[in-house]
C-alpha cells in the first residue's frame, strides 16, 4: 500500500515519544500490504475499527494512540492501494471528536 502523510506520522511521534516507533512498525507492516477488501485489512490488523463509511480507525500502540485513515483498496488495474492517513491523536483525544467528520490537517 502507499502511505499518505508519512510525515504526519513522524511529526506526532516528535510530539509524542512513545508513539514514534509503534507509529513506524505500522507504516512498515501497511506498505507492504495489498488490501483489496476490508477483510484483508482485519486480517491484519484484528482489532481495527471501520467507522462513518470510509473511515478506518487502528489502535496503535495498544490503544494508547489512535490513527485515523480513509483506504483506497488496490484494484487489479491499479499498481497498488493507497491509505491516507488523516489525524493520529490519544485515546482521550479520540472520544472527543466525531472521526466521521475529521479532515486531514498536515
Amino acid at each position: 500500500m502507499r502511505i499518505i502523510a508519512k510525515e504526519t506520522l513522524e511529526r506526532y511521534g516528535r510530539k509524542h515519544a512513545s508513539a514514534l516507533q509503534p507509529l513506524r512498525a505500522w507504516h512498515d507492516m501497511v506498505r507492504r500490504e495489498e488490501w483489496t477488501s476490508p477483510e484483508d485489512i482485519k486480517r491484519s490488523f484484528p482489532a481495527v475499527s471501520f467507522v462513518g463509511g470510509d473511515r478506518i480507525v487502528f489502535n496503535i500502540k495498544g490503544n494508547a494512540y489512535r490513527l485515523v485513515a480513509r483506504v483506497r483498496y488496490k484494484k487489479p488495474s491499479s499498481k497498488q492501494g493507497v491509505v491516507y492517513v488523516i489525524r493520529v491523536m490519544t485515546h482521550a483525544e479520540y472520544d472527543k471528536v466525531d472521526v466521521t467528520t475529521l479532515r486531514y490537517e498536515g
